[in-house]
């Protein structure tokens, strides 16, 4: 068995041996929401992969300080205030709370902090200034402030690219640019935007520069990981490190980049009609099933999405949490979660989650076995090595988030299996052994199992 957490590094493209910069610390930067449209399951599924990679550290000892920001001003939320005809501010706190809606129905856990772009306008300048000052940025004096990208001494090694091979962006500006390459730091204010004062003008920030800005903030000058989605790797993340190191920050010492959602092999995007809204797709499953679902794939797997594959996800979860309630109710007590040895291997492997899965599975396989055999100790270990993945997988049945989301389906299918068995027991009874076996033929063609043993009828799900 593994011991040591391995993770992927973006940067040098290897999977190593995970060694925090500070003893049993981590500190973890994630590029969160630019709440300018109730998010899909593609932007949800950034949050729930790392929200796992946290669980995990927490698990295994870490004391884990976790940033999630909010990027509440920006050109598509500019558009659509125009579009709602509402305030800048109201479109960002408007999905702001659909963001974090969608989190906690998935049970992502909150960030130790969250800050906001536009809390941050201080750091920002500061930021600037020092860039400024040892010459790596230059204000042209039209109000906007320039990364100079031929200065650095490494640029676009995250991405493996040429900075001779980058175009400029069709709508770009060259007028006060030295280079085309160079990208801005802060945008001169334009009539009827918001703006924020500055000693080069008043605007407001490039994208790139409020996460150096709040990262530095939060972790300091270096930090364990940054995570992101890989559309994030450039421009984003490129410049993030361009405009951090050159500040003197050595910044990140790990980067990783969760994988896509795709549908029909395309990613998900509102600009592609294909996104996939948290909250309509919650209105066909349970967060506890969307999450498994989600989180099913290794994350830096795509993740093609369909909702038969969704079904079958959420089907297979059924049965895991079939058996927790029929060993709950066999053991008279709630099974404490422990970490199995296989569990533990896979997640010290880079989040080998589907491995993992496996291992719950073949878990799950020993503790039916050991229902039908009335065997309580293997039924307690099996129970209570299932319940310790699904804590660290965000997906335990008796977590109290789930307590509303869980009842109602799974409390049905008790009730209607129930039911159908005290059929079968009153057709027993009359001696009208072909309803009987009527019923439990049908319950098998639904993938329910009857057994009859000296202790009563159990039943569980194939």
């Amino acid at each position: 068995m593994s011991a040591q957490l391995r993770l992927y590094n973006t940067a040098t493209r290897e999977v190593a041996d995970f060694k925090p910069l500070v003893a049993n610390k981590v500190g973890i930067y994630l590029c969160g929401a630019t709440v300018q449209a109730a998010p899909h399951i593609g932007h949800i599924r950034s949050g729930l992969n790392f929200d796992i990679l946290r669980r995990w550290l927490t698990a295994t000892g870490y004391d884990v300080t976790f940033i999630r920001n909010v990027t509440d001003i920006d050109d598509k939320i500019l558009h659509k205030a125009v579009h709602e005809e509402i305030p800048w501010w109201a479109v960002a706190a408007k999905y702001e709370r659909a963001f974090s809606d969608a989190y906690k129905a998935l049970n992502v856990l909150p960030p130790t902090y969250e800050p906001r772009a536009t809390g941050h306008m201080t750091q920002m300048v500061e930021l600037m200034q020092r860039l400024i000052d040892n010459g790596s940025a230059y204000a042209p004096g039209n109000g906007d402030v320039y990364l100079e990208v031929r200065k650095l001494k490494s640029y676009l090694t995250l991405s493996n690219q040429k900075l001779d091979d980058l175009q400029s962006a069709e709508d770009a500006d060259l007028t006060y640019k030295k280079d085309p390459r160079d990208f801005a730091l802060w945008k001169a204010a334009k009539p009827g935007d918001p703006s924020w004062p500055t000693p080069w003008g008043a605007g407001r920030p490039g994208w790139h520069l409020e996460c150096s800005a709040m990262a530095h903030a939060y972790l300091g000058e270096s930090f364990d990981v940054h995570g992101g989605g890989l559309d994030l790797i450039f421009p984003h993340h490129e410049n993030e490190i361009a405009q951090s190191q050159s500040a003197g920050w050595s910044f990140a010492n790990i980067w990783m980049h969760n994988a896509w959602v795709t549908a029909s092999g395309e990613k998900m995007s509102k600009s592609l009609g294909n996104s996939l809204q948290v909250h309509e797709i919650l209105k066909k499953v349970r967060g506890i099933e969307l999450r498994w679902y989600l989180g099913g794939a290794h994350y830096r797997s795509m993740l093609e999405f369909s909702f038969d594959a969704l079904e079958e996800s959420s089907v297979n979860f059924r049965r895991i949490e079939g058996f927790l309630k029929r060993a709950t109710d066999l053991l008279g007590a709630t099974p404490e979660g422990i970490i199995s040895a296989g569990f533990t291997e896979a997640m010290n492997e880079d989040l080998a989650v589907p491995t993992a899965l496996a291992v719950i599975s073949e878990i799950l396989k020993s503790g039916n076995t050991a229902l039908a055999a009335n065997d309580l100790d293997e039924v307690k270990r099996a129970a209570s090595e299932i319940r310790g993945a699904l804590s660290i997988l965000g997906c335990d049945p008796f977590d109290p988030i789930f307590a509303t989301d869980s009842s109602s389906s799974a409390e049905t299918l008790d009730g209607l299996i129930s039911l159908a068995l005290e059929q079968r027991q009153a057709a027993r009874a009359r001696k009208d052994f072909a309803a009987s076996d009527a019923i439990r033929d049908q319950l098998a063609a639904l993938g329910v199992v009857i057994e009859d043993t000296a202790s009563g009828t159990r039943w569980s799900i194939s």
